[in-house]
């Protein structure tokens, strides 16, 4: 008889979850889904709000990447205003969200990921977390702990909170940096390039014992999209965004948040709240493509600081063109670190980092106005539509995860087929197609919204557990 196996919750990860394998009558794996089962509709109870609300409305999303929030939220306010931001604000809005990515990548790597590549896959899973991986590697832990504190104490010195600060708001920042933060920050660099080359080389001697891993978690040929600048290096809060297809070839270039709609549309399956990003040109699903970590060094002709730009160019021989399998979004992510803190000190030396003007004032002179920004997991757009009051009329909001989803759930399928078979399976087989998922480090409080018709089914119950009613749409 058909069979389903679930995965209910997906665990080490944002959210909530859950992953179904669906196996035919000689049990083998016939289809495979990850389903995110929560909704929030973020855009919808903003309308209504004045328009300067929507940074920190919009950062309460998550609480691992609100800042991308912020900064994404900001800039498409500031197109309602038609205001260009001081240079200081700028730059220290570029050093608060590469400290939230610094944190952020700490988080998925070390606490959520490094339990499976540091302990293994088949490990007692009563002990695969992150107080496993500190009793077992004692500096690897600390290391991880002390990037992830790194972070969130630069977030939390720029914008008064560790989570959801209220620093950056439409047209800059609201306060300077003063001389003793700057100083403060500059003093914990040594320590977080220690914790980061350990980090890189720790992953580096265990990756090879991954192969059968790495040959089907999300292995396949697939589209890449990502921030890049006018040089072709990376980019996370300014720039324009780069499609490349599967042999690494510009398919398109100079996506400015004004132009997103254009060429990114949403589609929606009946399993999942989380929408399917795809470049319209290609259509869905042949337009599905990734973000993130793995996605920018695809795109990324250089990182623009020299450590990273080292390591760079030593991930791009992994492949003749891009590098496919996600299990590389582990290495990706730490090369990301990497540059986010090479770039935060380039940033501290700027002549006018400590400058006093950092907010530029205006009112509504548009009716629309999109921003985008890279998050830690990959592309985020904000779209708003406002009367001439400035209250918010119509919101879209573009997720990393959901860039991601077509991705993922090819890759839970791979996986699934490769692992699975007669119907057998073990836990460890299981914590793999899981870990499938953990490689994106999707956030699905961020990626859940109501925006569009979404699949939505609601059954009554009652007290034996008989269906005494459903209602299904979409």
């Amino acid at each position: 008889m058909p069979q389903t196996i679930t995965i209910d919750p997906v665990t080490r990860l944002e959210g909530h979850g859950k992953i179904t394998i669906q196996l035919n009558g000689q049990g083998e794996v016939e289809d495979a889904h990850f389903h995110v089962t929560q909704v929030r509709g973020f855009e919808r109870f903003s309308e209504g709000r004045p328009f300067y609300e929507m940074p920190s409305l919009m950062a309460r999303i998550c609480g691992i990447c609100p800042v991308s929030h912020l900064i994404a939220s900001a800039k498409a306010c500031e197109a309602i205003m038609s205001v260009r931001i001081p240079h200081t604000a700028a730059q220290l809005r570029r050093m608060l969200n590469l400290a939230q990515m610094v944190q952020s990548h700490a988080l998925s790597f070390f606490y959520l990921s490094s339990p499976d590549l540091l302990l293994g896959m088949d490990s007692d899973p009563g002990g695969r977390h992150i107080f496993g991986v500190v009793a077992a590697k004692p500096e690897l832990g600390r290391a991880g702990v002390a990037l992830r504190r790194f972070g969130q104490r630069i977030i939390e010195l720029l914008g008064n909170k560790r989570i959801h600060p209220g620093w950056v708001v439409p047209g800059g920042v609201t306060e300077p940096l003063a001389p003793a933060k700057r100083d403060e920050i500059l003093a914990m660099m040594p320590e977080a390039y220690h914790g980061i080359k350990l980090a890189l080389a720790a992953y580096k001697q265990i990756a090879e014992s991954f192969q059968p891993e790495i040959a089907v978690f999300a292995n396949f040929q697939s589209n890449y999209l990502g921030l890049v600048n006018e040089d072709g290096s990376v980019e996370f809060t300014d720039g324009a965004l780069r499609f490349i297809d599967s042999a690494g070839n510009v398919i398109e270039d100079g996506i400015t948040a004004t132009r997103f709609t254009e060429v990114i549309g949403e589609a929606v399956e009946p399993y999942s709240y989380t929408k399917f990003a795809y470049y319209k040109p290609l259509g869905y699903p042949e337009g599905s493509y990734r973000v993130g970590p793995l996605a920018r060094l695809n795109i990324a002709t250089s990182m623009g600081t020299p450590l990273a730009d080292a390591e760079l160019a030593e991930f791009k021989q992994l492949a003749s063109g891009p590098v496919q399998s996600s299990f590389y979004y582990h290495h990706a992510r730490l090369i990301d670190i990497l540059y986010g803190i090479e770039k935060i000190e380039q940033i501290l030396t700027d002549p006018l980092i400590l400058d006093k003007h950092v907010r530029a004032i205006a009112g509504v002179n548009r009716l629309e106005g999109a921003g985008q920004a890279e998050a830690p997991r990959g592309t985020l757009h904000h779209h708003y539509k406002v009367d001439e009051n400035g209250l918010i009329t119509w919101a879209n909001l573009v997720i990393a995860t959901g860039q991601n989803n077509n991705a993922m759930n090819k890759g839970v399928l791979q996986a699934a087929r490769h692992y699975v078979k007669d119907g057998k399976f073990t836990e460890g087989i299981l914590n793999r197609v899981e870990a499938v998922v953990r490689t994106f480090d999707p956030c699905l409080s961020c990626s859940t919204h109501a925006f569009g018709q979404m699949p939505l089914a609601l059954t009554l119950v009652d007290a034996n557990g008989g269906t005494v009613d459903q209602i299904v749409r979409g």
